[in-house]
């Protein structure tokens, strides 16, 4: 099958690229390479290059109709993994956000169209449900209400029950659980999953949205507002700094594997699709950890500082989410591999990539942190 691979110079996107290979895949990137994201470099992007250097790769904004049209060309199947990631900085980055999820997105699906290439492997996020899924004693399942910042500034971190304000006890979300985006990046993601179906719709096409929670692994970036807590945690470490770990560290996560969401990706590839729909899986290991556990777990496999518990917060994000994997499992044949402590214990050694360009000031099309 002959894949175009958008994003795949970045951290999932060049993985993706490797499985895709690996299991006999023709690939062609589309990447802009744009220095907010990536650093110079001397030849092709790390991931890319070594085993990988016959991937052809296509230096091209994915906002940029004509250079979708031609990376198109002769296409089987598109693995659509650009977009600005992260919950970013302040609402100032939402322009950013919107042009590469929301249009970028757009502009593709209208080239599958005109190219007629009909299955599409969306890469959603597990941010599209907002908080995760939480119990009351008395009035049973509820969506937790936005946490408000007197709450927050009073070391309350726990969504109480919007009816009778009881504590909430969590539990995993699965696919059918209604989308609650709430930050840019959320919504962004959201319109990406609702920009694809409608061009499912529209055209007999099908899509398949991996929702992936929490993915850390080799080559994540590194020294970013842009990047996932376990880089930032990372970056801390090498510095000979303690991990900064927000709220209380209770916050419950699923970590997941780069290595088991590229073979996520290389399942949906080639499952049967919903036909003229969309079809949302989980992408998660299916064992939770608090984020306190995973800075613990990093700090004690490079070998300190530990991690301080800060009691800082951030607006926009979420107490506790994470995943019922079961769908994926049952209809993709997809299991995570990776057992959390192995995957800290690598990771406490796997090399990041370097920081971008420190003159470009926008993030810009790779996923994700």
């Amino acid at each position: 099958m002959r894949i175009l691979l958008t994003g795949g110079a970045g951290f999932i996107g060049s993985h993706v690229a490797a499985a895709s290979v690996t299991a006999g895949h023709e690939v062609r990137v589309l990447d802009a390479l744009l220095p907010a994201v990536h650093p110079r470099y001397a030849g092709r992007p790390p991931g890319l290059d070594g085993d990988l250097a016959g991937v052809e790769l296509v230096v091209g904004d994915v906002r940029d109709r004509d250079a979708v049209d031609r990376a198109l060309d002769g296409v089987d199947a598109v693995n659509h993994q650009a977009a600005v990631v992260g919950l970013g900085v302040d609402v100032q980055d939402m322009p950013d956000y919107a042009a590469t999820n929301v249009l970028g997105t757009a502009v593709l699906l209208a080239a599958m169209a005109r190219a007629g290439v009909g299955r599409l492997v969306l890469a959603s996020s597990m941010v599209v449900y907002g908080e995760g899924r939480y119990d009351c004693p008395e009035h049973g399942t509820v969506a937790a209400a936005p946490r408000r910042r007197a709450d927050l500034d009073a070391g309350r971190f726990e969504p109480p029950c919007p009816a009778c304000g009881r504590p909430l006890a969590w539990g995993p979300v699965g696919e059918d659980t209604p989308t609650d985006p709430r930050n840019t990046y959320a919504a962004t993601k959201l319109a990406q999953e609702h920009l694809a179906a409608a061009w499912a719709a529209g055209t007999g096409g099908d899509v398949l949205a991996l929702r992936y929670h929490n993915v850390y692994g080799p080559r994540m970036p590194r020294d970013t507002p842009y990047s996932g807590v376990a880089a930032i945690f990372r970056s801390a470490l090498e510095g000979g700094r303690a991990p900064q770990v927000f709220e209380d560290g209770g916050q419950q996560r699923d970590f997941v594997h780069v290595d088991d969401v590229a073979a996520a990706n290389l399942a949906a590839l080639t499952a049967a699709g919903p036909g003229a729909g969309l079809r949302a899986y989980n992408v998660a290991s299916g064992s939770p950890h608090t984020v306190g556990d995973m800075a613990a777990a990093l700090a004690g496999a490079f070998g300190g500082p530990p991690p301080e518990v800060t009691g800082r917060y951030r607006v926009g994000d979420v107490r506790h989410v994470v995943a019922g994997p079961g769908r994926a499992r049952d209809e993709l044949g997809f299991t995570a591999r990776v057992a959390f402590a192995d995957g800290m214990r690598a990771f406490a050694t796997d090399p990041l990539r370097p920081p971008p360009d420190p003159s470009a000031a926008a993030p810009g099309p790779e996923h994700r942190g």
